[in-house]
């Protein structure tokens, strides 16, 4: 077996587990499809807030960021899901996503937490910084771009609702012709 199969393609978040949130999720992703954009849509099941990005792991880092995770200091809280928006430009969409307006501090305070301790264990700096936000569909080319970009435009204010941001997750992504399965390697739940 090859280095590359025992690695883990890895990240820390928290889960959505809120049915009402996901579903408004699933019908934002219904009304992006009728704009006719080359739009592929992450499983409404599947999406989380990411608070950093590891990338492919060796099996014997998982304890290793387990431990870093038991280290930030947090209380449970509530994360506002609202707005759509698309990275990186409204000339250039690549990436529709969904909002974070209350919550995105102490989201902050946990990834500037976690980062220090990420780069001890040999991880490069994070090039991005931290952005909240929920990626909701990727834009795979240029078409029907300006309805795309209309419907976002019109929805910048819409309101998903609220999760509960319980347990910080190690996850998993093993990647199938399906799309991504994801599951949890570990939880932090203070």
């Amino acid at each position: 077996m090859s280095m590359s199969e025992q690695q883990i393609r890895s990240f820390i978040a928290f889960d959505l587990e809120n049915d009402s949130v996901i579903n408004r999720i699933a019908s934002i992703q219904k009304s992006l499809m009728q704009t006719n954009a080359d739009l592929k849509m992450v499983d409404p099941q599947n999406i989380h807030i990411t608070v950093r990005f590891l990338g492919p792991i060796q099996p014997e880092m998982v304890e290793k960021i387990y431990t870093t995770m038991k280290n930030i200091k947090f209380t449970p809280f509530n994360i506002q899901l609202s707005g759509l928006g698309v990275f990186p430009t409204i000339n250039y969409p690549r990436v529709v996503w969904a909002g974070i307006t209350d919550g995105a501090d102490q989201l902050k305070s946990i990834f500037e937490q976690l980062e220090p301790q990420i780069h001890d264990l040999g991880f490069a700096p994070d090039p991005n910084g931290f952005s909240p936000h929920l990626t909701i569909a990727r834009v795979r080319s240029g078409a029907n771009k300006q309805r795309l970009v209309d419907f976002v435009q019109r929805q910048e204010n819409y309101d998903f609702g609220n999760i509960r941001a319980n347990c910080l997750r190690l996850k998993k992504s093993q990647l199938s012709p399906k799309g991504p399965a994801y599951s949890t390697l570990k939880e932090y739940c203070p």
